[in-house]
């Protein structure tokens, strides 16, 4: 590793470990435990993931999806079951892992993906509004310098990170005119010695297993879904590959890990990782990692002068983020022109779901399902019907093209005239393609009613897999 790209990375990580201080204690608070428990785990799972996981460069930490899933069991039922079920999620992510979960990402669609990333940039600037409200006036001017400098600095040097030297200014400025502004401080106390390690303070029996369970497959799901779209996102800023079934095992192992340190779960968090990917340029496995240790550190020795750091100057990093993050061309008049208009309503679909659920996992569900939607309209409407009768009368040819599946099939059976067509009748599929039990039932109807009417209806053409499928499943085969 040159040196160049080595302060990079040991830079980055100093600066996605600021950044992960407050928003940490922030989804912390939403778990409803002490600081603390979030900022173990962060550091946990942070060191872990940068050994085990798939993905250099991306940010794994306590995150807020998560911390939204396990609250419920925290408030009702208390630390050690929220603990139990982290460890629980954990073993669920390695097998679904190891079975290959991650090769459902194939079928998210580009729409649903970039809107999964317009959505995050206007849930992180939605997150820095509570910030911004009912706050000392000095923060307005604080908050406005610090984009000031990020966009300015980097055409003076690019060897310090931009939010780096904000982060520092703003904190100098504040502590040295004494300016009564809200810090990181305020969020929550600082941890002051190492986490140890241990089993959670739960029953071992059948009904705590039936308790967390749900629990922990809502925290697996939700946080493996987080992990796999964010790195592919990093792929496609990086133009490099990331091994998905090993991030899917890594992310378990780093759960079941932090679980025995008495975290809180985690998975990966996409803020940060745009801050050390996009923002600061990391590109390496030592990123992740020194983010989790200048975290411990951070707060085990430099816990002051982490406190004293103005929540204006982090809330400017993150919406510097916010806004480098948006893809402004995908809602440029020039591309929306160009798009089909499905698309660009799978793209609104997603982003409307997660801005309202504040879940990315929804969003992006309720986006694949819009795309389901869409391409299933789009291929229903291939499917043609062309009738050639014979000159003599006695037999007619219907030929069939294009793909027929439950959405194109269920209407071709109203295409026939089975009370004027002669008693010979020859459905050509030679240029269709038979996908599912649907179209099968629909040429089984087709036959039926000829047969009805004392005539023939002859099934011809298919081929390979179609027709495979139509010998197991016809009732007339």
């Amino acid at each position: 590793m040159s040196p160049r790209r080595l302060w990079t990375e040991v830079v980055a990580g100093l600066v996605v470990a600021l950044a992960l201080i407050p928003e940490v204690i922030s989804f912390s608070v939403i778990a409803g435990v002490e600081p603390a428990v979030g900022l173990f785990a962060s550091f946990t799972t942070a060191v872990v993931i940068s050994v085990v996981g798939g993905r250099p460069a991306m940010i794994s930490a306590a995150a807020g999806a998560v911390a939204l899933v396990i609250a419920p069991l925290n408030r009702e039922h208390g630390l050690g079951y929220l603990i139990a079920a982290v460890i629980l999620g954990g073993v669920i992510q390695i097998v679904l892992g190891a079975l290959g979960v991650a090769r459902l990402m194939r079928f998210v669609p580009r729409a649903v993906m970039v809107g999964f990333v317009n959505a995050l940039a206007v849930l992180i600037f939605l997150a820095q509004v509570p910030e911004m409200e009912h706050v000392p006036w000095a923060v307005y001017p604080l908050i406005v310098g610090g984009i000031a400098l990020m966009v300015v600095f980097p055409k003076v040097t690019t060897v310090v990170p931009a939010p780096l030297v904000s982060i520092v200014v703003l904190t100098l400025i504040t502590v040295g005119a004494g300016l009564a502004v809200p810090t990181v401080g305020d969020r929550g106390a600082l941890p002051t010695s190492l986490p140890t390690p241990g089993l959670p303070d739960v029953p071992f029996t059948l009904d705590t297993l039936t308790l967390i369970a749900p629990y922990a497959l809502a925290l697996a799901l939700v946080g493996l879904m987080e992990s796999l779209l964010t790195a592919q996102l990093v792929d496609d800023l990086t133009d490099t590959p990331s091994d998905k079934r090993r991030e899917s095992v890594g992310q378990g192992v780093a759960n079941v890990v932090t679980g025995f340190f008495g975290g809180l779960g985690g998975c990966a968090m996409i803020g940060q990782t745009m801050i050390n990917v996009k923002t600061a340029g990391a590109r390496t496995r030592l990123s992740t990692f020194l983010a989790g240790v200048f975290l411990l550190l951070l707060c085990l020795t430099l816990g002051p002068a982490v406190s004293a750091i103005p929540m204006a100057a982090l809330v400017a990093v993150m919406v510097m983020v916010s806004f480098t993050t948006f893809d402004w061309r995908s809602i440029a008049p020039a591309t929306l022109r160009r798009l089909p208009v499905g698309e660009s309503a799978v793209m609104a679909v997603t982003v409307v779901f997660v801005v309202a659920t504040h879940n990315l996992a929804v969003g992006v569900i309720a986006g694949c399902l819009a795309a389901l939607g869409v391409f299933a309209r789009r291929v229903a409407g291939r499917a043609e019907l062309a009738v050639t009768r014979a000159p003599d009368g006695s037999t007619v040819r219907y030929a069939v093209t294009g793909d027929l599946f439950f959405a194109s099939a269920n209407g071709l059976a109203d295409r026939f005239d089975y009370a004027g067509d002669p008693e010979k009748v020859v459905v050509d599929l030679g240029a269709a393609r038979l996908w599912d039990a649907s179209a099968v039932a629909v040429l089984d109807t087709i036959t039926a009613k000829y047969a009805q009417r004392g005539k023939h209806a002859e099934v011809t053409g298919l081929t390979g897999a179609g027709a495979d499928l139509h010998a197991r499943l016809s009732e007339r085969a």
